[in-house]
């Protein structure tokens, strides 16, 4: 052959037959077109059983042929490109419907293998996925993390859980809260008891809750959900299944749940208000012979509803002398938890013995330099504080204290913009950057004269310097929709001050006197006596902080002053100044109702005036002016001017030297009711 010869491409001619038959063609059309015999193409046909095929070998064949067609091109176009993938999905798919096809084809198949909701339709009813399941492995595993984990006073506690009352006075930050929440989720689990935990507030109460859940997802990988907690308990040893448990977290809502039944948790009852009610309705909840009631807190004041009942008084009300018991509650005989004749078991818990019993987390000779002897006594060494002197007693605070996620729907304490409304921050700066506590506070203005501040956020701090200090304050700023910032200037607070001016030119400068200190005391007694203050009942530090505030001598003598009970480096007492430097920025009189009103003095030849204004909500600035000679007229604010009308002039000069006396005595910041401009408010 010639190498100019062009060789003939080979094809098979059978193949190419099939292809055509299955695409339709007659057998006598495929012979015409390949240029064949009928009789061989009807032999082809017959022998390979071309009409038998099934339809999947059908479209397998034409499938690939088409694609191997357009693979083997040396170049591509984006047609191409855009065949090839759609012509291999199809191939995939072909091979999956191909395997279920045999599948149904065998013996056993079914309709099912070839369609899967067919199949998902008679599977049957879904097992619905456990929620919340704690099994008795996951038990063990609980019970040992917290065994292993317990200091000697906590295995005190878990010891004796079964004692019918517990009643612990306990020091602060020892871990109470968090080892009775483990030792409550164990005893749940274990008895099946449900678990009732109450606070002075939801969000005290939402602490057991969090330790709960994270102790669970540290030792069992497994996160529970929901509030209340409901955990399903699995099966026993035997197979039989267990009744699951709730976990119910309540706050002042205790009142709207006396249908709960369980074991009773009630945290820090020492500073709940309206204990009496509180204990008659857990007791009610405790009624079953199988549940407990456990107590345990920092002590407040003697005068405490809870007193009573810690002493013994309480079990000898309504007694005959006779049956009236004589306990022994002092450190010395409840050192290591002891049961009294009324059936109570309590224990007194304080920092040392915890200290002796391997709880290493807590500097005792730091927090004796920066407490005082008086609140470190009350803080850690279980003492109760003897409030008859305080100017502010636990009787005066406790209808403050409020459960401010059930009260205050409209503040949401977690939000990047918790509250809307209109905001006044008190602020006490530290003395020095190695000194006490700085301490920061954001009341909720009150809508009106009558209406109620409300303590929505604080914040203490130590070690900070006055940019620092300056710095958290404009954070707040930016946080709240502030109006109002009152700062004492003495010490490093002239600095934070001058710095917060400069972003907020109305911040108020408060120069501690005795007389500004006893206005600020006289300002803050008037809110809350007029029931005008709001604040978490989880807030104890706060409540103590009032309370450690009383009247004393200024050193001359001569005048009362007020001071909080504390150490050169305690911060303690500054959160309760905070407090009184934000409301301090409401007039004193800005709850009294009383109009105001203008004296004026007409002159044609001069004009002396003072005059003094307060900003915030709705404040009135009161003004008083004096022209020498020709005559005085009063006039309300809003009314209009009066033409002036002539004086007697022994009353011209009475005015005058009540308006030159006003003017020596005036200060800074509002007086009291005694004031030059309490004598100068008329009736109306």
């Amino acid at each position: 052959m010639s190498s100019d010869e062009t060789v003939p491409i080979p094809y098979d001619a059978r193949r190419q037959a099939r292809s055509l038959y299955w695409r339709g063609w007659g057998v006598t059309e495929i012979a015409d077109e390949l240029q064949l015999k009928r009789t061989t193409v009807q032999s082809w046909c017959d022998r390979d059983k071309w009409a038998d095929a099934p339809m999947m070998q059908r479209i397998e064949e034409c499938v690939a042929t088409k694609l191997m067609t357009i693979v083997s091109k040396d170049k591509y176009t984006g047609s191409d490109v855009r065949d090839i993938d759609l012509l291999t999905r199809q191939a995939v798919n072909i091979e999956i419907a191909k395997t279920k096809v045999r599948r149904y084809e065998q013996p056993d198949g079914h309709e099912g293998d070839l369609n899967e909701k067919v199949a998902n339709r008679n599977a049957g009813p879904k097992k619905k996925p456990t929620k919340n399941l704690l099994d008795m492995a996951a038990c063990e595993k609980l019970r040992a993390a917290f065994e292993e984990g317990a200091y000697a006073f906590q295995q005190t506690w878990w010891d004796n859980q079964g004692e019918r009352i517990r009643m612990l006075l306990k020091s602060r930050q020892i871990g109470a809260t968090y080892s009775f929440a483990r030792e409550r989720l164990i005893r749940a689990l274990v008895t099946g008891n449900n678990q009732i935990f109450i606070s002075a507030s939801r969000n005290q109460a939402n602490v057991f809750r969090q330790y709960i859940v994270q102790f669970v997802e540290k030792e069992t990988g497994i996160t529970l959900k929901g509030n209340p907690l409901v955990i399903d308990r699995g099966t026993d040893a035997d197979g039989n299944y267990l009744e699951p448990v709730e976990l119910h977290f309540l706050g002042t809502n205790y009142r709207t749940a006396q249908s709960y039944h369980g074991d009773v948790i009630i945290d820090e009852f020492f500073w709940i208000y309206g204990f009496e009610q509180l204990y008659k309705v857990a007791s009610a909840m405790a009624t079953q012979k199988r549940y407990t009631i456990t107590l345990f807190s920092t002590p407040s004041t003697v005068a405490h509803e809870a007193y009573p009942m810690w002493t013994g008084e309480r079990y000898n009300r309504k007694r005959k002398k006779g049956d009236r018991i004589n306990l022994d509650v002092s450190h010395e005989a409840l050192k290591n938890g002891a049961s009294g004749a009324d059936r109570i078991w309590r224990q007194i818990v304080t920092l040392d013995d915890a200290i002796e019993g391997g709880y290493d987390l807590i500097d005792r000779d730091e927090l004796q330099l920066e407490y005082s002897v008086e609140e470190f006594d009350n803080l850690f060494n279980c003492l109760f504080v003897d409030d008859s002197a305080s100017t502010f007693p636990m009787s005066i605070l406790r209808p403050c204290m409020v459960d401010s996620y059930e009260v205050w729907q409209d503040v949401k304490v977690h939000h990047a913009k918790p509250y809307a409304g209109e905001v006044w921050l008190g602020y006490d700066p530290a003395e020095s950057a190695d000194g006490d506590n700085a301490s920061l506070i954001a009341l909720a203005a009150p809508n009106g004269k009558t209406g109620k501040f409300r303590a929505i956020e604080k914040k203490q701090l130590k070690g900070m310097s006055y940019q620092k200090q300056a710095e958290l304050i404009a954070e707040w700023t930016r946080k709240y929709n502030v109006t109002e910032i009152a700062i004492d200037v003495t010490g490093m607070g002239g600095a934070v001050w001058q710095l917060v001016s400069g972003f907020f030119p109305r911040a108020r400068r408060i120069q501690y006197s005795p007389s500004v200190k006893a206005d600020m005391v006289y300002k803050a007694k008037n809110v809350i006596e007029n029931d005008r203050l709001e604040f978490d009942a989880g807030w104890s530090d706060l409540a103590m902080a009032m309370m450690s505030i009383h009247a004393k001598l200024t050193k001359g003598g001569h005048q009362i002053t007020y001071v909080a009970r504390r150490s050169a480096a305690t911060g303690h007492g500054d959160l309760a100044w905070a407090l009184l430097h934000a409301l301090y920025c409401e007039p004193l009189e800005g709850a009294d109702g009383a109009k105001k009103s203008t004296v004026e003095f007409s002159d044609d030849d001069e004009e002396i005036s003072e005059g003094r204004s307060h900003s915030g909500y709705g404040h009135r600035s009161e003004r008083i002016s004096a022209r020498r000679g020709r005559g005085v007229q009063l006039r309300r604010r809003g009314i209009g001017a009066r033409p002036p009308r002539v004086a007697p002039a022994y009353r011209v000069l009475a005015q005058r030297a009540l308006l030159r006396a006003a003017g020596r005595s005036a200060h800074a910041g509002a007086r009291g009711q005694c004031g030059f401009a309490s004598s100068l408010r008329l009736a109306g």
